[in-house]
């Protein structure tokens, strides 16, 4: 799995655990959907530590507790 599968598994989660959808969660995060729909779509690989940090405020998580998940372990290496 690579980082980018890995933070749109966890966002979708995210969404399911707290019954939104991704339109949503671009509303309540300060977001634009463009942003959120690149990181689903792969045209952005590499979401910023800046745009999942408004993810994590828009939920009352901490970073920690977004990366805390089997979902982060085992990744491919990303630099060949």
């Amino acid at each position: 799995m690579t980082l980018t599968d890995a933070i749109q598994k966890r966002i979708h989660e995210l969404c399911l655990e707290h019954k939104i959808t991704i339109n949503k969660l671009s509303i309540i995060c300060g977001i634009t959907q463009s942003t959120l729909n690149n990181i689903f779509s792969r045209e952005n690989n590499k979401p910023t530590v800046s745009t999942i940090k408004k993810i994590c405020d828009g939920l009352n998580i901490s970073l920690v507790e977004f990366f805390d998940t089997d979902y982060f372990n085992n990744l491919e290496q990303e630099i060949q």
